[in-house]
This record gives structure tokens, C-alpha cells and sequence, in this order.
């Protein structure tokens, strides 16, 4: 007997969304990772105001394309630019379906001139691997699953990131100086306890800081040589909790909806995915409840990734994403919950409070937008929001509500009056920390 595949589950459950559809699920938490170190708040604290170090080794997925066609067969499928894509820069991987919303986002490293690897969660890489399987390019492909889904044996890779104000003097105390000098989102090659890494200017959270990545079988190497740098420095480590807290303050949306549910066009795709992948599986829940399943599609417009997509070349989803460039669309924001409504709502004890549930944002009781991505923000001492809601209501200051609960799904009314409480929120600007609104990709070195 075949495996099911997603099309078969979305056929037998009715609806993707009736498939999707899980009220009150817990949020996927970072596995192997220890929990907590010190503290959901104290390490959320060390990438805003000092330097903390994430360990992001077993959360993700990497793919590797390689061969003549690779740069041909990446550049039909994402919106991004090629022209200018460096040996050693990573761009934010922009997949689009044919409707113009994205896939799903993902970090792309080029390593040589016709090797990429494809980091972040599997369906940008099962959206490339498809095509290239049925495109006819010249290309090969290598994936190491995250480690949820990887039953025995360690990561190919190994990912440690250094960041807050102080991860530039971690990083001088470490390599006994200065790493050449490094534009954001680019590599360079260099050694750490004898080991080769690769030393990646990133960072999540908005602050300064770098990934190093390099084979696993040097990952105790290179961390133990970190974390000595980084004592005379307090670095925290940061827990399998708090880590995926980060993109709040940043303004990073994470797994939006995988635009392929309904497409006819897409019904061989949808056969070639297992009912157990991610576009299976991942759920949806939360207060704002449509049994349209484009209802949770999103723009990368209003992912705020325009800077990024280029047109200098055909890609899919090319002729909808530029007719969308200048359409109204909504605005993404971070809405700052009221205190004392989170209290009211949520208890006193707020716990680690983390969610990626779809509550509708309203505004004298009409429906204005969307929440995404909601978390504790210890430091700030309050419940911070990442939400798309309405170009008019995205003024700073502007005061909305979230409607805090669990809809049911299939069978009750979108809009039933359900009881649920209110949570008074306040418009902020998306990034919400200022120096990754104002700072963050201007600092090139």
C-alpha cells in the first residue's frame, strides 16, 4: 500500500483546512537543545544587552543543490536576485507560487559556483527539489532533515550564533582578533580551535553577531572554545525556549501558510508530499477561523521582503507578484499587548508563553488583521505581537484588541460570538527593537 500523500489527507479530511485545522496545539519546541539555561527572560536578555549563544544544530533542515543547472533551476523558482548572489553570501530564499504568495522563506547559502544549501524548515526545499526533479536540470541534491524528524545519528552540520551588543568582542576574544572584515548576510572561511568554519554575519534578534557553521564531528571543539571566550563577557547560553522568542523583537515572520493547497496546478505537487510532512502537518489554530485556506496565505510584500525580490528574471509566480507590488495590502506591525489585560487573560504567571496561533485583531469589534507570531518578552514586560493587519489602523499608537482564544473549526460560524476576552494592544513599529528597524542592515562590517 502507498503512503498517503497531503492530497490524499486534504480528499479524506474534506478541506486542507478541515486537515489543518488544530485548535489549542502547543508550539514545536527546539529539539535536543536543553530547554532553559538560566532563564526564559535572563536569556531572552543576553542578545538585547549582552551576548548570548544559540546552538542551531538540530532545528532545521539543509539541502544541498549542486550542479551546472542549480543556479538556473533556483532562479526559476524564487523571486530572488542571481545576478549579484557572491560565493559566500546568503540571501533570504524567496519561493513564490503562481498566485504571487510565497512558499515558505528559507536562508541560502552560496558555497561555490554551483553548490547552494538551503537552510530552514523542509517546504522551500521540497518546493525546489520538486522542480528539479520534474524540470529536467542538470542537479543533485543532498537533504539532512531537522532533528525531529532524523530518527538516528547526529546533523551533518554543526550551527552556533553569537549575538548582541557584545558579539563582536566575543568574536575578537575567540579568534585572537578581528575576523576580515564581512558584509551582513556574507562568509568568510576561517578557523576556530583548530577547526574549519564558516563564519556567517548574521544574527536573529536584531543585534550584531555571526553563525559558525561547519562539520559536526567539531562541534564540541568549537563550542567549548565560545564559551571560554565568551566568560569574562557573562554569555548566556539560550535555551530551547527562549531561542525561538528572538524573531518577535525582529520582525521575522516564521512558517507562514505554503501557498499550494487549492491550486489545481499543484495537485501532482501535492501527491508528491506525504500527508506527514510539514505542509501536512504544520497547524493552524487560534481565534481567527476561515474554512478558505487562502484565507492564510500571505504576500512576501507584506512579509516586508521587498528588497529583496528582483525581476530581472522569470521566475513563477513572477506576473502575480509584480501586479501585487503596488496593490493595498496589509501592513505587518508588532502589536504591544496591555499589561494588565495579559495579566487579566492569561494569568499572572505567564510561564513561557509562546504561540503562533491566528487570533483576529480588531477594532471596534470589526476584523482588522491578523496576529502570527505572539511571545513573553521578559525584558520588555509584556506580551509582544507580530501581526498583518489593515494599511489604516498600522500608525504607531493606534489602539486595537485581540481576540484571545481557540476557535473550534468546521461547523462554527468564522464570526460566532464565542465569548472569547479581549486583550488591548498598541500598535508598534515592525522591527519592534530599534536597532533592527534603524541599524541592523546598514552595520556592513
Amino acid at each position: 500500500m502507498n503512503a498517503p500523500t497531503l492530497q490524499d489527507g486534504i480528499d479524506k479530511a474534506g478541506s486542507a483546512i478541515n486537515l489543518l485545522w488544530k485548535p489549542g496545539v502547543k508550539p514545536w519546541t527546539v529539539p535536543v537543545v536543553k530547554p532553559e539555561f538560566v532563564g526564559w527572560s535572563e536569556e531572552q536578555d543576553a542578545w538585547r544587552s549582552g551576548v548570548a549563544l544559540s546552538d542551531l544544530s538540530y532545528h532545521m533542515s539543509d539541502t544541498v543543490i549542486e550542479g551546472p543547472d542549480a543556479t538556473r533551476l533556483l532562479s526559476a523558482v524564487s523571486a530572488n536576485n542571481y545576478e549579484n548572489f557572491a560565493i559566500g553570501q546568503a540571501k533570504q530564499f524567496i519561493p513564490v507560487a503562481a498566485d504571487g504568495n510565497i512558499i515558505v522563506d528559507g536562508i541560502l547559502l552560496r558555497e561555490s559556483e554551483n553548490r547552494y544549501t538551503l537552510t530552514g524548515v523542509p517546504a522551500a526545499q521540497s518546493w525546489v527539489k520538486y522542480h528539479g526533479a520534474t524540470g529536467g536540470y542538470d542537479v543533485e541534491f543532498s537533504t539532512d532533515p531537522d532533528s525531529s524528524v532524523r530518527k538516528d545519528g547526529d546533523p551533518k552540520l554543526f550551527r552556533y550564533q553569537i549575538q548582541g551588543p557584545d558579539a563582536l568582542d566575543l568574536v575578537e576574544r575567540a579568534f585572537g582578533g578581528p575576523l576580515p572584515e564581512t558584509k551582513f548576510f556574507h562568509s568568510t572561511m576561517t578557523e576556530l580551535a583548530g577547526k574549519p568554519v564558516r563564519a556567517l554575519r548574521h544574527g536573529m534578534a536584531g543585534q550584531a553577531g555571526y553563525e559558525f557553521i561547519g562539520d559536526y564531528a567539531d562541534h564540541e571543539a568549537v563550542k567549548a572554545a565560545l564559551l571560554k571566550a565568551g566568560e569574562p563577557l557573562g554569555m548566556v547560553q539560550v535555551g530551547g525556549l527562549a531561542y525561538f522568542t528572538n524573531g518577535v523583537e525582529s520582525g521575522w515572520i516564521p512558517t507562514p501558510t505554503p501557498a499550494i493547497y487549492t491550486d489545481p496546478e499543484l495537485a501532482d505537487y501535492r501527491n508528491s508530499l506525504s500527508l506527514f510532512s510539514y505542509e501536512g502537518q504544520k497547524p493552524l489554530n487560534g481565534s481567527f477561523f476561515s474554512e478558505n485556506i487562502e484565507d492564510y496565505y500571505v504576500s512576501p510584500w507584506e512579509l516586508g521582503y521587498g528588497r529583496s525580490i528582483s525581476f530581472n528574471h522569470d521566475f513563477i509566480g513572477r506576473d502575480a507578484l509584480l501586479r501585487a507590488k503596488d496593490a493595498p495590502r496589509r501592513t505587518k506591525v508588532t502589536l504591544e499587548f496591555n499589561i494588565d489585560d495579559v495579566h487579566r487573560v492569561l494569568g499572572n504567571d505567564l510561564g513561557h508563553t509562546l504561540t503562533y496561533a491566528r487570533h483576529r485583531v480588531e477594532s471596534a469589534g470589526d476584523l482588522v488583521g491578523t496576529t502570527f507570531y505572539t511571545a513573553l518578552i521578559g525584558p520588555v514586560g509584556t506580551v509582544l505581537s507580530l501581526a498583518l493587519i489593515q494599511p489604516e489602523f498600522a500608525e504607531p499608537g493606534t489602539e486595537v484588541e485581540v481576540v484571545w482564544g481557540e476557535h473550534p473549526g468546521a461547523g462554527t460560524a468564522p464570526d460566532a460570538d464565542l465569548g472569547f476576552p479581549r486583550i488591548r494592544a498598541t500598535v508598534q513599529p515592525s522591527p519592534y527593537d530599534e536597532y533592527a528597524r534603524t541599524q541592523y542592515r546598514l552595520n556592513r562590517v
